[in-house]
């Protein structure tokens, strides 16, 4: 797809139907603006494509869409770059598209206020999953009702109280002793496979299930990635922070204190 198109595309889709929510996808591979916009609409969202961060960030701000996808390595502007501007004026929610295991990546786009990152290559049903997640938890946070209903298989539980950890499912919200504690989607579904059978060996492979669909592959590496961010948030407001315990050769498991 030429970078014409791409334009041409973001322009025509000013006009998405009221109420349909809209992607936005900004990466300089065309192929991968195209396969993932078409995977997109085809699950009912709207899409506005930018092949470079320098042209996706006055649209953004003009027209802010429901979320943005954000390929990192882009020439002109990159995805860090576009990130750091867009905080200065938006809260819009923001999913990275990282170089697979670039930890360094991951570490500055959740730094810089990224919502959530899935590492290249990615499977467009993750992806497709943690935009729903991420679109259900702003909803919730701003009061609003979906215009379609959600399943009732896919209603989040009830509240988990685990000692001084408080996790909603319903808002996306955790707090540690009262004090809030922001965690990506990935980051939230580990925690609460922990949390909901404290005391529990929770192996690698079985937190991996709780974050990722069952035909996704990660590596052990992964987890242990979200596993150390996770701390280190929780440190912030706790410097004694140890509720995440590590069981050496077995996984990892919650103990509420």
């Amino acid at each position: 797809m030429p970078d014409s198109q791409v334009q041409d595309q973001t322009h025509a889709s000013r006009a998405e139907p009221a109420g349909q929510q809209v992607i936005a996808l900004v990466d300089d591979d065309r192929n991968i603006l195209t396969t993932v916009s078409i995977a997109l609409q085809s699950e009912g969202y709207a899409t506005r494509l930018y092949s470079d961060g320098e042209a996706a960030l006055s649209a953004l701000l003009e027209n802010p869409p429901d979320l943005a996808v954000f390929d990192i390595k882009m020439p002109r502007m990159d995805g860090m770059e576009l990130l750091r501007r867009l905080r200065q004026h938006s809260a819009l929610p923001v999913i990275f598209l990282t170089s697979k295991d670039d930890e360094q990546d991951e570490e500055a786009g959740l730094a810089e206020g990224a919502d959530d990152y899935i590492a290249k290559p990615f499977s467009l049903r993750l992806l497709s999953a943690r935009i729903k997640a991420i679109l259900r938890r702003s909803d919730a946070r701003a009061g609003i009702v979906p215009l379609v209903p959600i399943p009732e298989s896919e209603l989040p539980s009830d509240e988990i109280a685990r000692g001084r950890l408080v996790m909603d499912p319903a808002r996306h919200h955790v707090s540690w002793g009262g004090k809030p504690v922001s965690l990506t989607v990935t980051e939230f579904l580990i925690l609460e496979a922990l949390a909901t059978r404290p005391g529990v060996i929770k192996s690698r492979n079985q937190l991996m299930d709780a974050a990722y669909p069952d035909d996704i592959f990660v590596d052990d590496r992964t987890v242990d990635s979200h596993i150390k961010r996770m701390r280190r948030k929780f440190r912030v407001v706790d410097r004694e922070f140890n509720a995440i315990e590590t069981l050496y050769g077995a996984g990892y498991s919650f103990t509420d204190g």
